[in-house]
């Protein structure tokens, strides 16, 4: 068995050991949580191991990652909390048609992984309370251009995760007893 597939194969089952069950409480209040449950670091690691990713089988839209600060902070956290999860969701959605166009190995099972972490944060982000939401808002969804490279959509996934959720959790923490 080639080294490469072994320390792929190690990092994987690693990982899912110390896969955190982040309730939102803990999400919002608990950094270290929040930092735990990041496994964009992990997924670069193993791309680099795993040649077979450089080129992913269809395109993924990215997601807008720049942040205009007077603007971010005029929307409600609701907005902000619906522009995420739109992200997600359309990243969600494309991993996950790129995945099973992806022909059995590393590539798949670092497609799979990811599939899983941003679906994680679907999950985490859909649940956290925010008072006084009643209806969901409508969120305008801001697409970067289609790529096919994983590096790329890694650290997208990345800046969106340690940008516009890390600036929504910290409005939502300012409610965190200390």
């Amino acid at each position: 068995m080639d080294l490469r597939v072994l320390v792929v194969v190690f990092s994987m089952v690693a990982s899912e050991l110390s896969h955190v069950h982040t309730r939102p409480i803990d999400f919002v209040c608990d950094s270290e949580a929040r930092r735990m449950m990041n496994k964009v670091k992990d997924l670069q690691v193993e791309m680099v191991v795993c040649s077979a990713v450089d080129s992913l089988p269809s395109d993924i839209k990215l997601p807008c990652i720049r942040i205009h600060k007077a603007t971010w902070e005029r929307k409600s956290v609701h907005e902000q909390r619906a522009e995420i999860l739109l992200s997600l969701g359309t990243l969600a959605q494309d991993v996950r048609s790129a995945r099973t166009l992806s022909q059995p190995g590393c590539g798949l099972t670092l497609l799979e992984r990811l599939e899983h972490s941003i679906n994680n944060y679907l999950h985490v982000v859909r649940l956290l309370h925010i008072e006084g939401e009643q209806v969901g808002p409508q969120a305008e969804l801001c697409l970067g251009r289609p790529s096919k490279d994983l590096g790329l959509v890694l650290k997208h996934f990345g800046f969106l995760l340690t940008g516009k959720l890390e600036w929504l959790i910290a409005e939502m923490a300012k409610g965190c007893e200390d």
